[in-house]
């Protein structure tokens, strides 16, 4: 059976980033985001979980000696919700994109939650 993952965007944040990119760098956001997509447990050079937050998740892309960032959480268990990337310049993630991240993170399920509340 293959895994579903439903990948969405928050906001405009990744499609900024995707936009951006070199031909090159999109195939491998589309290769690696097929990857999430299909496979049950997606290998930690993919996907990994950012240590010390909550639920924020980085999806790793490399392309030649460039490294990519995608950050994303998972809401309802199959929905990967992505939020802003990053051309990873350091070994170190620079705080601004994980503290943008995060305040992305908390107006989608902010958003969310008011629109269930309507329903």
């Amino acid at each position: 059976m293959k895994v579903q993952r439903q990948i969405i965007f928050h906001e405009h944040y990744f499609t900024d980033f995707y936009l951006e990119q070199t031909e090159k760098v999109q195939e491998k956001i589309e290769y690696v985001f097929k990857i999430i997509r299909t496979v049950q447990n997606v290998p930690k050079k993919f996907l990994d979980h950012m240590t010390g937050t909550d639920g924020l998740y980085e999806i790793r892309i490399e392309v030649e000696s460039n490294i990519y960032r995608i950050f994303c959480c998972f809401d309802k268990g199959n929905l990967v919700v992505l939020f802003n990337g990053f051309q990873k310049k350091s070994q170190k993630t620079p705080k601004k994109e994980i503290d943008l991240a995060l305040k992305v993170k908390c107006e989608y399920f902010n958003l969310k939650k008011k629109s269930d509340g309507y329903k």
